[in-house]
């Protein structure tokens, strides 16, 4: 009789998936507030807008050192150590008094919060089989969007209760829980405890790297030696194509709710928690769906790129959603949630990519070399989004700016996808 399998490494999928929520909902918080410190230190658009790009220039910076950091250090203590500072970064934001002290803060909470993604990856690789890890990445990358979704819903609230200084506070101090529950749970499988030899095998079934990792495990892999590999690079041009589109929404929603509709404070919570709830339900679809297709005999490498190419038309309405909205809020929405659903989808399978091509001492770094290039997008769409709002609200046409930007949203996915197929035309994984 076949022994069962056990369910342990879905326990470690949901301490990364708090792990995530945590690490959206400390970014977002500032975003919500933009309307009260705007009154108070006198922002312009491009004072918003350099508040923004510090977070994003720091986060890449940090995302091309987190990666290796992660891989020397290993998930465990790396995550450990991420989680922490970034807390601190976090709650930091209450005791500044000027805008450069936001920039200081938002800079340091950029550089910790960058170890986030390349530890989440490094541990759904260490934890899944290849068939399942794009499933396993859409479930932690939800926590994204449920990030998202309770800083609205507790933001607000929280700074006209207590005043905005204590919503940092609080949120930021959420991560110290996470902290003692980590070092209860979180082992490597290898030496863990409570797993099965059941699981462990069954973790390791579809691995082909197993008997090299073991030889090659203590080697260093130079960054520009990563550098070299057209699989790096089809991640990293996906990343800076479409992660900019993600910090668009981010940063920018609560800002479209007020200029558009005039919304602002707690009356913006219901509209943006539906946004992240799409969002949500797309990153669990996005990753269940090539799993779906693996199960039927699709080579893995086809079915990703299959439902990568899903993803990206489904994002493509989005270059409406100002345009139509203007009819009627809800409209717009509706097309945003759907565009960012379409944007956690095509996130859980473009980290998966990375653990298809490239050996397991390596994926943290390389993860990290395209979650920079993400953030390099970033500040490209930080700096241009508030030039065009200023420019068209001097022409008396302030709509234009964001018409614009969700043309560019709504499109960048299908070039992403379009770029990536011609640098890597078929599966061939990297011999490191």
């Amino acid at each position: 009789m076949q022994q069962p399998i056990g369910n342990y490494r879905w326990t470690i999928c949901a301490m990364v998936f708090f792990a995530t929520t945590i690490n959206y909902l400390d970014r977002a918080v500032i975003s919500l507030l933009k309307k009260t410190l705007t009154a108070e230190y006198n922002w312009t658009e491009l004072d918003y807008g350099n508040i923004v790009i510090a977070f994003q220039l720091s986060y890449a910076i940090g995302l091309f050192a987190s990666g290796r950091l992660v891989d020397k250090w290993g998930s465990k203590f790396g995550y450990a150590a991420a989680l922490l500072l970034w807390s601190i970064a976090a709650m930091a934001h209450a005791f500044v008094r000027g805008t450069g002290g936001f920039i200081a803060v938002r800079a340091a909470l950029g550089l910790t919060e960058s170890a986030n993604f390349p530890a989440a990856v490094k541990t759904v690789t260490e934890w899944f089989p290849r068939k399942e890890r794009a499933f396993a990445t859409g479930i932690f990358n939800s926590g994204t969007n449920i990030g998202a979704i309770l800083a609205p819903l507790t933001v607000p609230f929280i700074a006209e209760q207590l005043g905005w200084r204590w919503a940092f506070i609080i949120t930021g101090g959420i991560g110290l829980i996470w902290l003692i529950f980590w070092f209860m749970i979180y082992e490597v499988p290898a030496k863990h405890k409570k797993l099965s030899k059941e699981e462990f095998d069954y973790i390791h079934s579809d691995q082909d790297e197993i008997e090299a990792a073991e030889k090659t495990k203590h080697e260093k892999v130079p960054w520009l030696r990563l550098m070299g590999y057209r699989q790096t690079w089809t991640f990293a041009v996906g990343k800076f194509l479409t992660d900019p589109v993600w910090w668009f929404y981010l940063f920018w929603l609560p800002d479209f709710l007020d200029k558009e509709y005039n919304m602002s404070g707690t009356a913006i919570a219901v509209p943006i928690a539906l946004v992240y709830t799409l969002s949500s339900i797309g990153s669990i679809y996005g990753g269940w769906l090539p799993m779906r297709l693996i199960n039927r005999n699709w080579p893995v490498f086809k079915a990703r790129r299959t439902a990568m190419l899903m993803y990206a038309l489904c994002a493509l309405p989005a270059m409406f959603a100002q345009w139509l909205g203007s009819m009627n809020m809800w409209l717009a929405i509706l097309i945003i949630g759907f565009a960012t659903a379409a944007h956690q989808a095509w996130s859980a399978n473009i980290y998966t990519v990375v653990s298809d091509l490239f050996p397991k001492k390596a994926v943290a770094s390389v993860i990290g070399i395209g979650g920079m290039c993400g953030a390099l997008g970033g500040i490209v769409i930080a700096r241009l989004a508030p030039k065009l709002f200023m420019y068209f609200r001097e022409q008396g046409n302030e709509q234009m700016g964001y018409f614009i930007m969700f043309i560019i949203c709504g499109s960048a996915y299908l070039v992403a996808w379009l770029i990536m197929k011609a640098l890597v035309p078929v599966e061939k994984k990297a011999v490191i």
